[in-house]
């Protein structure tokens, strides 16, 4: 199975293309306000239209209410948002627009009931659980994964080249989602960073 790739926090057009030049499958627009990662609208937008076919857009947003998301589906049309605070399952689910639920994991805690009310998603996202809800290049302890899964799950948290092969050979998640493991400076993509993490990851899938 290849392992599918986001590239998450994007500011920039040029950093959206070299995400897709590299390989990703997806992107993350982080519409977060406390976030050195958010973007605005217009700023999405931009971001977006210089998206060539096939790579999809991920909004990603923190604990919003219902018409924040509403304004962001309606004028950056994503093909997924991502959910990364406290939302309850009926929230997620009714903007008519596939979801991620994320949870951020820590010692102590059951993923798997935590999770399940959010069966509806797509997929669930495994993060590091960090004050600043992710984007913190801090890594959790894989061995907390459950081996049985009711929905794809995608790996995140502190991933970065060095990591990200032994992360899947760990793991097996269908996905891996990388924000500071591939920038120079907070929001900032490194092209090569970029292209070095994917390279670990089809070298990981072989």
């Amino acid at each position: 199975m290849r392992t599918r790739v986001k590239i998450c926090g994007i500011t920039r057009r040029q950093d959206a293309c070299a995400a897709a030049e590299a390989g990703a499958d997806a992107i993350g627009l982080v519409f977060y306000p406390p976030s050195p990662r958010f973007v605005s609208v217009e700023r999405a937008l931009e971001v977006r239209d210089a998206l060539p076919p096939f790579v999809q857009t991920v909004a990603l947003f923190v604990n919003p209410d219902a018409a924040q998301v509403a304004q962001v589906i309606g004028r950056v049309r994503p093909a997924m948002l991502q959910f990364h605070g406290e939302e309850a399952p009926q929230f997620c689910a009714q903007f008519g627009v596939p979801w991620v639920k994320a949870c951020r994991v820590r010692q102590g805690i059951d993923l798997l009931k935590y999770l399940r009310p959010f069966s509806a998603a797509a997929a669930w996202l495994l993060d590091s659980h960090v004050e600043e809800y992710g984007g913190a290049g801090e890594s959790f302890d894989w061995s907390l994964v459950p081996a049985a899964r009711d929905r794809p799950v995608i790996l995140s948290g502190g991933l970065a080249r060095d990591n990200v092969a032994e992360a899947i050979r760990r793991v097996r998640p269908w996905g891996v989602d990388v924000s500071s493991g591939v920038e120079s400076a907070k929001g900032i993509k490194d092209a090569a960073k970029i292209a070095a993490f994917i390279a670990e990851v089809r070298n990981a899938d072989v």
